[in-house]
């Protein structure tokens, strides 16, 4: 198992941005958003992700990185689930959505349960139909 995040897993492109925001679907499990879009990526990459936190809610800057630093550490241990059982590439920005701030454990326990809801909805999507 690989529980590096590379330079190439993160998303940066602003055209792929535009994209995922204005034609992407979305889970959410509560603290965390999910925005997510099947895209064309290099063959070495099945994944990139981006994570963001609101100034509205969390004003000081340093408030606002320490959450994306937990973010970021959550999806890179559990980030395995998903790439064993996708066989599209995709792109993923998470977003925290919650009023305070969270835990290592909250962040952890909701990322979790948001990767195991998106594979339940693109599995439904991406699943082969029977004829």
């Amino acid at each position: 198992m690989n529980y590096r995040f590379p330079k190439e897993e993160k998303l940066k492109s602003k055209k792929c941005l535009d994209l995922l925001f204005s034609e992407g679907g979305a889970v959410s499990k509560f603290p965390l958003r999910l925005v997510y879009i099947a895209t064309d990526l290099p063959k070495d990459v099945q994944i990139q992700a981006g994570v963001s936190v609101t100034k509205r809610r969390f004003k000081k800057a340093v408030t606002r990185n320490r959450i994306k630093r937990l973010m970021r550490e959550a999806y890179r241990l559990h980030k395995n689930d998903v790439f064993n059982t996708i066989s599209t590439s995709y792109a993923f920005m998470f977003l925290y959505i919650g009023k305070k701030e969270p835990t290592f454990e909250e962040i952890e326990k909701s990322m979790i349960r948001l990767l195991q809801k998106f594979l339940e909805k693109t599995n439904t999507i991406d699943a082969p139909e029977k004829e």
